[in-house]
């Protein structure tokens, strides 16, 4: 089985590109330096080998993390129940896989320690195989 992470990541930024509206097009890999908050970023992904039954499948859990300078948490937690409106349980279209469960995991509230920055980190659960 190959990694399905980069593709998946890839259909992830589709769907959240310009699907809310609080965020936009902020949607990145690496944000810019200096960007304009709100944002969301992925990336991270922990993929883990899960074959059973003679099916090469793999267990992958992306992040998708808000980043606000709103002061307290209510914009934060506002784009976060948005995310998970959009994506959690969704059929998710990977290339050159079949997503068989997406599905949200947990989320993480954070205050950062420049005292500014407000932060979720939210885990989504994958089941996915090949095509």
């Amino acid at each position: 089985m190959s990694d399905p992470s980069g593709e998946l990541q890839a259909a992830l930024l589709s769907m959240l590109t310009g699907s809310i509206a609080a965020v936009g097009d902020r949607v990145f890999d690496e944000p810019p330096v200096n960007g304009v908050f709100p944002y969301l970023t992925l990336g991270d992904c922990q993929v883990l080998p899960d074959k059973y039954d003679c099916v090469d499948g793999v267990e992958a859990y992306p992040l998708i993390h808000v980043w606000s300078r709103d002061p307290g948490f209510a914009q934060t937690k506002a784009i976060t129940k948005q995310v998970l409106a959009l994506l959690d349980d969704q059929d998710i279209t990977v290339t050159g896989f079949n997503v068989v469960v997406f599905q949200f995991d947990s989320v993480h509230y954070l205050r950062d320690p420049d005292g500014l920055t407000r932060h979720s980190a939210i885990t989504f659960h994958t089941f996915i195989t090949p095509a």
